[in-house]
């Protein structure tokens, strides 16, 4: 573990927030687009 630069880990785990934000994102609007069609 020591051997890790400290940016490659940061880099990392910021990818991985915004690979979690876009799904978060993603399921929401089909989940909210669903509801609108589901009005009319």
């Amino acid at each position: 573990m020591a051997g890790i630069p400290v940016v490659a880990l940061e880099i990392f785990f910021l990818g991985l927030l915004g690979l979690a934000m876009v799904a978060i994102l993603g399921v929401s609007f089909v989940v909210i687009r669903n509801l609108f069609k589901g009005q009319r």
